[in-house]
């Protein structure tokens, strides 16, 4: 094996043991990133750290993406039936016009979130996640530590849901066991990130 095969190899072997199958940045077992101070669509400021609940899932969604529009029911359904165990956060980062926060206040207030809806503008916490689309979830555990991350289930279409990860993971983290399904793909549209100038 010449010297750039075995540089190659070892460059892949580090990738594959810092990051998940489908995220490129975390994996599980890794501590969930805090967030302090993000602004939500109730006027107030929000911090991981503020959240008592047993269990914690992010979720991060937009106002434009009709994917993350469609899953809009399904995440308040979980939210309120877990409502006494279980934090649900969503976090939106995208800097486009439909997703300021004037607009996610508006979104929140006709959904009736009974979560907080909270805004990154420097799209930081979407990036320490390695969160690439809306909606993609994250659930951390006691500890704060990732035990699932991806989609919610197999499908857009509520109808046509053939496999639910989210809630089997939520339920694993309540009672300290494994998911199943730890890790697999979120459907949605990509995050809007800014390019960075070089």
């Amino acid at each position: 094996m010449n010297r750039v095969a075995v540089i190659l190899s070892v460059v892949l072997v580090a990738s594959a043991a810092t990051a998940g199958q489908f995220n490129a940045v975390r994996n599980i077992g890794d501590a969930g990133p805090a967030w302090k101070d993000l602004p939500g669509t109730d006027g107030k400021s929000h911090s991981l750290a503020d959240l008592d609940k047993k269990v914690v899932v992010v979720v991060f969604i937009c106002n434009s993406c009709d994917v993350a529009t469609a899953y809009q029911d399904r995440i308040i359904a979980l939210a309120k039936k877990y409502a006494d165990r279980v934090a649900v956060v969503a976090i939106n980062v995208n800097r486009t016009p439909e997703d300021g926060l004037e607009q996610m206040k508006q979104r929140a207030e006709e959904k009736q979130y009974p979560f907080p809806y909270l805004f990154d503008e420097t799209q930081k916490i979407a990036k320490d996640y390695g969160a690439a689309f809306t909606p993609e979830f994250f659930v951390l555990g006691p500890d704060r530590k990732i035990v699932y991350m991806g989609g919610m289930d197999d499908s857009s279409d509520p109808a046509a849901v053939k496999a639910n990860y989210l809630a089997p993971a939520v339920e694993a983290a309540l009672s300290g066991t494994q998911p199943d399904v730890a890790e697999a793909a979120a459907i949605g549209c990509r995050i809007r990130f800014a390019r960075e100038r070089r």
